[in-house]
């Protein structure tokens, strides 16, 4: 499936896809900044080098999508469901992720500065993540690959 052309009916120059059924699509290395994409289905969509830098993918099914090396600094992902997504290289600077399901994602090497808090991180690949900063409150890390990642205290670990 190929990115639809479409046209904002709300702020002007603000690309709005909320609850949008988008599964598949191929987004890779396109420019959503700002966009409003909460509760859109995404599963399966290749964002592979997308900007999506202040987006707002509240509630967002990204299931086993390809976010590889895409820019999410500042992006809203709360109650998201990434399960299964390969974030590896993606930049998370800053992003919320409260409540997000990343249950088995591949997030290896990615900067995951942000706030995790209460999201689940069971199985996923943390391997030279920089955590750095993040807020891991509540997160559920149990069989987590953290090896080489750098830790919210600044230490890495082995």
């Amino acid at each position: 499936m190929n990115a639809p052309h479409l046209q904002s009916n709300h702020e002007p120059g603000r690309l709005y896809l909320a609850r949008a059924d988008l599964h598949g699509i191929d987004l890779h290395q396109a420019t959503l900044i700002g966009a409003d994409l909460h509760g859109a289905n995404l599963s399966g969509a290749n964002l592979a080098g997308a900007d999506l830098t202040a987006a707002d993918l509240r509630g967002t099914n990204l299931h086993r999508a390809n976010l590889a090396g895409a820019a999410l600094i500042g992006a809203d992902l709360q109650g998201a469901v990434l399960t299964g997504a390969d974030l590896h290289d993606a930049d998370l600077t800053e992003a919320g992720l409260e409540g997000a399901d990343l249950h088995d994602a591949d997030l290896h090497g990615a900067t995951l500065m942000a706030d995790c808090s209460w999201a689940d991180l069971h199985g996923a690949n943390l391997r030279g993540a920089n955590l750095d900063g993040a807020i891991l409150e509540g997160a559920d890390l149990r069989g987590c690959d953290l090896r080489g990642a750098t830790l919210p205290d600044g230490s890495i670990l082995d």
